[in-house]
């Protein structure tokens, strides 16, 4: 990233004009590494609860985001108070994240859950990346997430649309979209500290391993007999591993070469990726509406990807 970036002179949005692509692969990539999240969940022990579950996974990927990174350890004392406060707040959103989700899941179902949380955290990327003046998305960007948002809902809701869908629990959407909130959040203060100069694996490493203390209690005070067993054990490392550590990694450098507003929406493949795996991996079955959905979520992020004026 070049230094003249990081000047207070010049605004986050001209920032962000200048800043270089080819972000896309890195972040399609660890949505990639997200969307065997769920698989490797269903795996898990019974008994195993789910928020149980994403706390442990976050306790030690965010740990070994923060102790493999040496800039990680030093971001904190070499920013000033502002960027400070900027990496408690993502820290605060990246542990509300699974505090939110896992138990809207439980609430509303993992299709409406995903819907809501994925298909609304580019909009609330979007609204406050304008509102903090980050830069105003464009109409490519506009386009090309509708179609994504639109495709993901059809894809994940399907079996519903093509049967008799449950009531929705109102608590369990709000704990959905809380989750969609947090994840724009740690996202656009990821993206504006990359943007200022900071290296993106200090960044990821600082906010994860604050957030990995904060959800400690959560992963310690629950059942832990589940850990004990080798398959607990496994998915916990996977999802620490390929999820969270790997996945950030590659998101935090993709986060250098685009915007966070761009990012959140290439981020929909998520979905696409974990209904692929319950057909191919679990048995699972899609009706003819869910492919439709696929499609067109498919043909949203390639609009998105390809090179051209964001």
């Amino acid at each position: 990233m070049p230094n003249r970036l990081s000047s207070p002179a010049r605004p986050a949005a001209l920032a962000l004009h200048h800043r270089p692509r080819g972000g896309a692969v890195p972040i399609l990539i660890a949505a990639v590494l997200w969307g065997t999240t769920g698989t490797a969940s269903s795996l898990a022990p019974g008994g195993a609860p789910a928020a149980g579950i994403g706390a442990a996974a976050l306790v030690l990927g965010g740990l070994l985001l923060f102790l493999t990174d040496r800039s990680a350890r030093e971001l904190p004392r070499s920013c000033g108070p502002r960027d400070r406060r900027l990496l408690v707040l993502g820290a605060v959103a990246v542990a509300g994240y699974p505090l939110t989700f896992y138990p809207a899941v439980t609430r509303t179902g993992v299709a409406v859950a995903t819907v809501i949380a994925l298909g609304s955290a580019p909009v609330f990327t979007g609204l406050l990346g304008w509102a903090a003046r980050q830069g105003r998305p464009g109409g490519r960007w506009a386009g090309a997430t509708a179609l994504a948002v639109l495709g993901c809902a059809v894809l994940v809701l399907g079996p519903e649309l093509a049967g008799h869908g449950a009531a929705v629990d109102p608590l369990g959407v709000l704990l959905a979209a809380l989750s969609g909130l947090s994840y724009a959040v740690y996202s656009l203060i990821g993206g504006r500290l990359i943007a200022a100069g900071r290296p993106s694996g200090g960044v990821m490493g600082a906010m994860f391993g604050g957030a990995a203390l904060l959800v400690l209690p959560v992963a310690a005070l629950g059942p832990v007999g589940w850990l004990l067993s080798a398959r607990g054990a496994l998915v916990v490392l996977h999802l620490a591993v390929v999820t969270t550590f790997l996945a950030y990694r590659l998101f935090g450098h993709g986060l250098r070469h685009t915007t966070a507003q761009t990012a959140t929406t290439l981020t929909l493949a998520e979905p696409a990726v974990a209904a692929v795996l319950g057909v191919a991996a679990l048995g699972e079955r899609l009706p003819a509406v869910s492919w439709c959905g696929l499609a067109v979520l498919a043909g949203g992020l390639a609009f998105l990807a390809l090179p051209g004026r964001r």
